[in-house]
């Protein structure tokens, strides 16, 4: 359960928590941008401090990791296509198809600069409350006219809190197939389809439910958000990180 623990608001009085959900937004895009653009140096020194925050926040490092193994399956094809479609050294050859070195070290890269990315929404979702990222999303919505603002900020509320019982029913599923023994069939194929159709039949019914509801209660868009108020730690904050990227672009 320690995934879903990472998925989950946790209380504290860390530095994190302490931010301006609004500037934690900022932050996130302008450090995915950098990371665009930093190389492994650049890479290494964020990930040091990611892991720091991680500490400080409460999240634990080992649920990350555990949470990041869900999404090792799409890195590592990712990292092989990049490994097998660019050009440069080769590394290994099969007839007419090449692992480059060039490529592996670009497909390195992108999974690490996603694993960061990813990483930092978890730090968001870890220490701010679904309510407040609600608020901040209405709140940015004057740069994003032809949205709809309580909409779109009622459907990431609802992602927020729906992820960590996907993962509870996938390790529900998961645990239900290994009893009947579907782990024995060594056909990924096989095994998938017996995981991800009941997994998304339950998810579905879950959201059924879930509209019921919120239809039954009358919930409407029109929701009291809390106040968002700045702080000169905010501002401060926003400058190191400026900084900080301009420094990770530049190494």
């Amino acid at each position: 359960m320690t995934e879903r623990f990472a998925f989950n608001y946790r209380s504290g009085t860390s530095v994190l928590h302490e931010l301006d959900v609004r500037f934690k937004l900022v932050f996130i895009v302008i450090i995915s941008l950098a990371s665009l653009k930093a190389g492994m140096p650049a890479l290494a020194a964020l990930t040091f401090v990611l892991v720091m925050l991680l500490i400080h926040a409460g999240p634990a490092v080992n649920s990350i990791l555990k949470l990041l193994r869900y999404v090792s399956f799409f890195l590592v094809l990712i990292f092989i296509a990049r490994a097998l479609s660019t050009p440069g050294s080769p590394v290994l050859e099969y007839k007419t198809v090449s692992v480059t070195r060039e490529g592996m070290y670009g497909g390195a890269v992108v999974c690490w600069r996603l694993a960061v990315v990813i990483t930092i929404g978890l730090l968001l979702v870890s220490t701010t409350r679904p309510s407040e990222i609600k608020a901040a999303v209405e709140w940015f919505r004057p740069l994003f006219p032809f949205f709809p603002k309580k909409k779109v900020s009622i459907m990431m509320s609802l992602i927020i809190r729906f992820i960590p019982f996907i993962f509870d029913q996938a390790k529900e599923t998961a645990d239900a197939q290994r009893a009947r023994g579907v782990e024995i069939r060594k056909n990924p194929v096989y095994r998938l389809r017996k995981l991800l159709i009941p997994l998304m039949r339950r998810i579905f019914a879950r959201a059924d439910k879930l509209a019921d509801a919120m239809e039954a209660r009358c919930y409407s868009e029109n929701r009291t958000d809390p106040e968002l108020k700045s702080r000169q730690a905010d501002w401060v904050a926003l400058g190191v990180v400026i900084a900080s990227c301009f420094v990770m672009v530049a190494i």
